[in-house]
């Protein structure tokens, strides 16, 4: 089963759409049916929302809210930002079905009340899915997302070739498919810092727009991390293997961290400017979030 959340900012709801989804008792049932499945989030324009769709996870389990009577919780796993939010409607033609049927436009926000957990039939999701993931999986961006046939295995590749309408039959292994998730995440971070290492403060672009830099994951998704900009840092590939191991990691005012007994001499350079903060992207809301800081920074205090 598909279906749609519709979240808004601000809305006074216990929401962590990364990790669950809160509503009032009057959803319960359909959110049951969702168990298992995949929704996708949107945004309505109420609260400042971007009146788009924006991301997808997959739900695994429904639980009452014991603080707040009458409420609930959707639990949620596999949580994925599209590539760019998908508008509500396109070129004047709805994305879900449903909508599609209502005779008067300007009745479609009224069909809407009381449908803040709806189910969708496959075929709208896997279009408005397909729509989400189009920068990752444009030809266009293959090299510097390494989906290049040099990067990728044959599945991945048959994938790649498909034409738009077998991709959206296929939806689901494009979803669940390790390079492809992958290249989305390289690409949203490395545009969030300008394709620039956050640490060094180089930036070296290569042939076809690939990025020296890399998406290094601050709350290791292993571990439960979710794939989203704000736990995601762009980083040269020494440094990302230092940060990954916990050597180096950042405080809470974006300042570095080094484990100077443990990072290698030759490699201590890097880090002559540590009091500096680091390199951090233009829009303040794709800033490490500070709870996923604390997270990597308690495993660098451990080592």
């Amino acid at each position: 089963m598909r279906g749609i959340f519709d979240t808004k900012r601000d809305s006074g709801y216990d929401d962590e759409v990364a990790f669950r989804y809160h509503f009032p008792k009057q959803y319960r049932a359909v959110a049951e049916t969702l168990v298992g499945g995949r929704i996708i989030y949107r945004e309505p324009k109420r609260n400042r929302g971007r009146q788009a769709y924006v991301a997808t996870a997959r739900v695994v389990g429904v639980s009452d809210d014991v603080s707040r009577p009458g409420f609930a919780y959707a639990v949620v796993t596999d949580y994925r930002e599209l590539d760019e939010p998908v508008p509500f409607a396109h070129d004047g033609r709805y994305w879900e079905s449903a909508l599609r049927l209502i005779p008067d436009p300007t009745r479609v926000g009224a069909y809407l009340q009381g449908k803040s957990i709806r189910t969708i039939p496959d075929a709208d999701f896997a279009a408005i899915i397909r729509a989400g993931l189009s920068e990752t999986l444009s030809a266009a961006n293959a090299i510097r997302l390494e989906l290049d046939p040099r990067h990728v295995d044959g599945s991945t590749q048959e994938l790649l070739d498909l034409p738009l309408v077998e991709q959206e039959r296929r939806i689901e292994q494009l979803l669940m498919n390790r390079k492809i998730r992958e290249a989305s995440f390289r690409r949203k971070v490395c545009d969030a810092y300008d394709s620039r290492c956050a640490i060094t403060g180089l930036r070296i672009v290569n042939g076809g727009g690939k990025s020296e830099a890399q998406a290094a994951h601050i709350w290791s998704v292993a571990s439960g991390g979710p794939d989203v900009v704000q736990n995601g840092i762009a980083l040269s590939a020494t440094v990302h293997w230092l940060f990954d191991r916990h050597l180096i990691s950042l405080t809470d005012d974006y300042r570095i961290l080094v484990s100077h007994n443990k990072v290698p001499s030759e490699l201590r350079t890097l880090f002559a400017k540590q009091m500096d903060r680091i390199h951090l992207p233009k829009d303040e809301r794709l800033w490490p979030h500070p709870a996923y800081v604390a997270r990597h920074r308690e495993r660098f205090s451990s080592v």
